[in-house]
């Protein structure tokens, strides 16, 4: 199998979803890469892989900081702020986790995003 050919063809695809996407739908795409980075890290923490799980909550960080920064805290209002606490908490948890080794912090963070993600989920349609 063409490893490197196979990436690039993923590469293009994620490019052109994202060329193609709403500013809903990006944020939707980090979330569900967020959600992704998280169950590998699960994944890299049980075989003991240590480089793989610190790349992976590394990547999940960096979701998280873009999703961050994607706030407008000055029309959000409260739920951007309260967002914004949430998101720093968030990423609080996932250094603790990297820090212990702990996948249950992990899943913590993970139903946290869930919930997060299906408010988003949820207003789909009155942003569209």
């Amino acid at each position: 199998m063409n490893r490197p050919g196979a990436k690039h063809y993923q590469q293009m695809s994620v490019q052109t979803r994202v060329a193609d996407a709403s500013p809903h739908q990006l944020i939707t795409m980090m979330f569900d890469g967020l959600l992704g980075r998280l169950a590998m890290a699960k994944g890299f923490m049980d075989r003991r892989d240590y480089e793989g799980k610190s790349n992976c909550l590394g990547a999940a960080i960096s979701i998280v900081g873009a999703l961050q920064n994607a706030l407008d805290l000055e029309q959000g209002g409260e739920v951007a702020a309260n967002l914004d606490r949430l998101y720093l908490y968030i990423t609080r948890r996932l250094f603790a986790a990297g820090v212990a080794n702990d996948p249950l912090i992990v899943d913590e963070v993970c139903g946290l995003v869930r919930t997060i993600k299906e408010g988003w989920d949820g207003i789909k349609e009155q942003v569209a």
